[in-house]
């Protein structure tokens, strides 16, 4: 854990530092006007977020948006680069994105009484892409749902294809017995 911190941390420093950087533009001027390092600045606003994703009232709206926003807007990148292993990178994201989506759906009531969901949420969230070798995509994906999916793919794939079967069916007769619901 104080291993992932640290590089975290690293990186942080390096982004507050790049050279010509609108971010460097303006945290020199604000270390400069107030005396303060940067990347106490920086931790500073991080704290203040987490506070806030704790107390804050739209806590849900931002943990959504950090979910969403930046991996929807690095997977178009992704897609637009020559590079096959972006793509599954993110690809495996989404997936986990989405398997995290579906549990949370049974489990949202119960978790967003207790204070610290939407902070812990967000958290898992920014794990799951981090930059790293071993993010929560990862370990999410090869440790629980690579190994459920292996076990069951034969029944799912039966199953997916008796109901797409059955869909086949259904328009067919819906739609050639001049029975249209939509009528």
């Amino acid at each position: 854990m104080a291993e992932i911190y640290q590089k975290t941390m690293d990186e942080v420093e390096k982004f507050l530092h790049q050279p010509g950087s609108k971010v460097d533009v303006y945290m020199e001027m604000i270390e400069k006007s107030t005396g303060i390092k940067r990347m106490y600045i920086a931790k500073g606003v991080m704290i203040l977020f987490l506070l806030y994703m704790i107390f804050g009232y739209f806590a849900q709206l931002i943990c959504n948006f950090v979910g969403f926003i930046y991996p929807a807007y690095v997977s178009i990148k992704a897609l637009e680069t020559r590079n096959k292993d972006d793509d599954t990178r993110w690809l495996t994201y989404w997936v986990v994105f989405a398997f995290f989506s579906v549990i949370e759906f049974f489990s949202d009531f119960i978790f967003s009484w207790f204070p610290f969901y939407w902070l812990a949420k967000v958290l898992f969230l920014v794990w799951c892409y981090l930059p790293i070798e071993k993010n929560g995509t990862d370990y999410v994906y090869n440790k629980i749902l690579r190994p459920i999916f292996l076990k069951n793919n034969p029944g799912i794939d039966n199953l997916a294809k008796r109901v797409m079967n059955e869909a086949k069916a259904a328009s067919k007769s819906l739609f050639t017995t001049n029975r249209c619901p939509f009528n």
